[in-house]
């Protein structure tokens, strides 16, 4: 009898906790359209130039704010966030990327690695990658100093708010000549448009999320990452608040049919010793 009470009492005390950890999950999948994500920005092409920003999400609305340096004075910056809504790895690229051996990360060069426009930072109008991606008359223009702010609230898909860990911030335009413009001297013309010099596309700086814990899980090839890692037969996917409940669960009635099979086992000792 205390056997079957002491194990009744252990699923008592453990279902409650597996349902508060499932709760817990449910409450954090209805708050995941709410959030704010800091991104520092690091120097590309030895530009110098630097930065934070914040992405604050409340429902479907995305609030950007930059605040950065080191740009070309007087000049427009052309600024995205880059990435993947599909969960794939990307990330910003490192000096590896200018394969051609030029001295210049180009923006093809460095898709490889950031991904390719979903959102772009205009100051005004439309926010779409294909009209909106080299719309240089409505991306902001640094100051004198070189300093750039920036903030915009857009509305955004529900892909994008799945996956804002995946996304960074790439801000374009270098000065590789030094003479606080862009020309056709510097890098010659940029890859993406003939018309447009190469330091007005090439990448000045770009910076993933951080303070989140992680991003979505990488799919894909080599240089998207690999998916799940399964724990001695457990999908990754089953570890986390949703998995604990349900190791809390198993744990309890794992417990019970112990106690239950050794109460079996000692009744079945006494009943044999009796009968010789």
């Amino acid at each position: 009898m205390i056997a079957k009470r002491t194990s009744r009492l252990a699923v008592l005390v453990a279902l409650p906790a597996a349902l508060a950890l499932t709760a817990g999950a449910s409450s954090q999948a209805v708050a995941e359209g709410n959030g704010a994500y800091q991104i520092n920005l690091s120097q590309l092409n030895n530009s110098g130039s630097k930065g934070t920003a914040m992405l604050s999400l409340k429902g479907h609305q995305l609030t950007v704010k930059i605040e950065s340096e080191g740009h070309v004075p007087g000049q427009p910056s052309a600024q995205h966030l880059h990435g993947s809504t599909d969960g794939h790895d990307f990330h910003c690229p490192d000096p590896s990327a200018d394969t051609n051996g030029d001295g210049v990360i180009n923006n093809t060069e460095a898709t490889v690695d950031y991904g390719n426009i979903n959102i772009s930072l205009t100051t005004k109008g439309p926010t779409d990658a294909m009209g909106s991606g080299l719309a240089v008359d409505r991306m902001p223009v640094a100051d004198a100093q070189g300093k750039l702010s920036y903030e915009r609230t857009i509305p955004v898909s529900q892909a994008v708010v799945d996956h804002i860990k995946d996304l960074h911030i790439v801000q374009h335009g270098i000065d590789r000549n030094n003479n606080n413009k862009y020309d056709f001297d510097g890098a010659g013309k940029s890859e993406l448009d003939p018309k447009l010099p190469q330091e007005a596309t090439a990448p000045t700086n770009c910076g993933e999320v951080r303070g989140a814990a992680v991003g979505s899980i990488p799919v894909g090839g080599v240089e998207t990452g690999t998916g799940p890692v399964e724990e001695k037969g457990t999908p990754a996917a089953m570890i986390g608040v949703g998995g604990a409940a349900f190791v809390v669960v198993t744990g309890a009635l794992t417990l019970v049919r112990r106690r239950r099979s050794g109460l079996f086992e000692g009744r079945n000792s006494r009943s044999n010793g009796g009968a010789a």
